[in-house]
């Protein structure tokens, strides 16, 4: 169906429901966001960023992956072109979850190299991947595992996010193994790192990580282990999905090591901030909400808070439902938001993970995005979204 102007005739689409009815659902004017900022932010926004997949590659994909690099370093420019900074082959990039340590590290390397030409901003995850778990046998194959992967990628030109570590997850036994890890690897990096705490909603392997399953005697040996080593740490990015454990540990982090929120579901009161402080940003929601998120920025930096809130307080209730428990299988939605929003020509993942979501689920986060104004070309987002339902069992 195709767009009328002055609202003579709306866009709609039949979408599913959870209770198995079909709903027809009205579209609305996406919002005018600028596709390129030259404004200067006053906060670092990294969006964690996705792999395109390449469909027509001969591969099994339960078992390997195959990536197109043409669409997969496009999308990382248009994230530069406005004001975002790249985490790069982090879990939004399926970094162990499909994509593997060789993989990654071609990622990184071309990354890197687009971001020179680019004068873009980008990190890149470094972890112990390439060391299979269940054959770590101590702290020293863990440290070897790390020290690996921040050569190849400081010998690419790369900054680290130092990844949580499965590995290190099994074979440490007190918060005096992770103390030991985390030491012996910071010495030996060149210039500051951004620490990953990844929750196990995220990564179930992760559950226990630095040496408690109690949050917050977690939370005191992370940052011990931060603050005795400031000078190494550019930053700490949290993924607990729990705010009030981001604001307690952003206060207790020594001057001049920045937080940078992880938190999918209040990412805007957390960037805002309060009278003690605020996070910068370091999200896989802005992977999908990348053009809003911009914006809002703009405002912020502007001192603009209404505006602000205005622009993102949308985008969370999309986010929410993005990264809803499973909260692991959330790459599935920043991908179809990609595919939607025509960055890529199909709905495919690595790991064949476009199937991790159900088609009510994906209804959902089209119904959302239209609320946030996120659907820059309404026309195109219907289309695709109804190829999606048809090849799903739903009339087109």
């Amino acid at each position: 169906m195709n767009r009328v102007d002055n609202n003579l005739k709306a866009l709609s689409i039949d979408l599913p429901r959870a209770d198995r009815r079909i709903e027809k659902f009205h579209l609305s004017e996406p919002r005018n966001f600028p596709e390129r900022t030259q404004r200067k932010l006053n906060r670092i926004a990294f969006a964690a960023t996705h792999v395109v997949a390449d469909p027509q590659a001969d591969n099994d994909p339960w078992l390997d992956c195959a990536i197109d690099w043409d669409k997969t370093i496009a999308y990382r420019e248009y994230l530069w072109g406005l004001g975002l900074g790249v985490a790069e082959a982090m879990d939004t990039a399926q970094r162990g979850m499909g994509v593997d340590w060789p993989t990654s590290l071609e990622l990184i390397k071309r990354s890197v190299a687009a971001a020179k030409i680019s004068d873009g901003l980008v990190f890149s995850g470094s972890g112990t991947d390439q060391l299979d778990p269940a054959k770590a046998r101590n702290l020293d194959d863990v440290i070897r595992a790390y020290e690996e992967q921040i050569e190849a990628i400081e010998a690419a030109g790369g900054r680290i996010v130092l990844m949580a570590s499965r590995a290190l997850a099994k074979v440490a036994r007190s918060p005096d193994d992770y103390a030991k890890v985390y030491g012996r690897v910071l010495q030996g990096v060149r210039e500051p790192v951004i620490i990953h705490w990844l929750g196990d909603m995220f990564d179930p392997a992760l559950a226990g990580y630095w040496g408690s399953s109690n949050l917050d005697d977690a939370m005191t040996t992370a940052v011990e282990i931060i603050n005795e080593h400031a000078a190494k740490v550019d930053g700490v990015k949290i993924s607990l999905l729990d705010k009030d454990k981001e604001i307690a540990m952003r206060r207790r982090l020594k001057q001049g090591v920045l937080m940078y929120t992880g938190d999918d579901f209040n990412y805007a009161e957390l960037i805002a901030g309060d009278a003690k402080g605020y996070s910068h940003a370091l999200l896989g929601i802005f992977d999908v909400i990348a053009p809003a998120a911009s914006a809002a920025l703009v405002k912020l930096a502007a001192n603009d808070t209404e505006n602000f809130h205005d622009i993102l307080a949308p985008t969370v209730p999309l986010s929410r439902h993005i990264f809803r428990s499973p909260t692991r299988f959330y790459k599935t939605g920043v991908v179809f938001m990609a595919y939607l929003n025509g960055h890529q020509d199909h709905f495919t993942l690595v790991g064949g993970q476009e199937s991790a979501r159900s088609s009510v689920h994906l209804a959902e986060i089209f119904r959302l995005a239209d609320k946030s104004g996120l659907l820059r070309d309404p026309e195109l987002a219907v289309t695709r979204m109804r190829t999606v339902l048809a090849a799903r069992g739903f009339d087109a």
